[in-house]
């Protein structure tokens, strides 16, 4: 019995390995762009600025799609994150558009990935729940929250996929208490809306 064989085998298999490692470290340096751009997306659209929102995802899906021909095998994994700000950003920017919210196949994005962001724009969504108290809109406010509320219900039970979703309970969980927080909150405003009516119209 000789080792002959061992050293061709092990050459090969460090060439493979070598390939791999830096492929990982190419997306894990290249993608922290996606996930900027997609961050950047967010922020203009608390701003008011869609435009600004939509230019900087449309940039940040040119990257993925040039990106996802390196990801192959399980560097796909390594691309979970930068498709989880994606979803989000592309979502939000659906809700406030008032358009249907796109399908995972339309985002060309991997299943986990797409929950995963679906569960992250639950949070963007209460944000811009008390935006619109704050300016008084009530109807737009209550439209946001409908669309957070039907999310948290749609996606509740993938708490059960928590082994091959990672962090999906964790994120469930606090969903589960941000769309109670904002119940309460709105309930409290349309309150406070309707106890003004009344003393105005006692006034009168």
């Amino acid at each position: 019995m000789t080792l002959k064989n061992v050293k061709p085998s092990l050459n090969k298999i460090t060439k493979s390995l070598a390939a791999t490692q830096d492929s990982r470290e190419f997306l894990l340096k290249n993608t922290r762009e996606i996930i900027i751009l997609c961050s950047k997306s967010i922020i203009a659209v608390h701003k008011g600025d869609l435009s600004t929102a939509k230019n900087n995802l449309k940039q940040a899906d040119t990257l993925l799609k040039k990106y996802k021909k390196k990801a192959t095998g399980q560097l796909r994994r390594y691309l979970i994150t930068p498709e989880q700000e994606f979803v989000e950003a592309a979502c939000l920017i659906a809700v406030v558009e008032k358009k249907d919210i796109p399908s995972d196949k339309k985002l060309a994005v991997m299943p986990e990935s797409y929950v995963l962001g679906l569960l992250d724009c639950v949070g963007e969504l209460k944000r811009k729940v008390f935006d619109e108290m704050r300016t008084g809109d009530i109807d737009e406010a209550i439209r946001f929250f409908e669309v957070m509320e039907n999310l948290y219900l749609q996606l509740y039970t993938f708490s059960l996929y928590d082994k091959v979703v990672k962090e999906a309970r964790r994120k469930i969980d606090v969903n589960r208490i941000l769309v109670d927080d904002v119940r309460s909150a709105i309930t409290e405003e349309k309150r406070r809306i309707e106890l003004i009516k009344a003393l105005e119209k006692l006034k009168k």
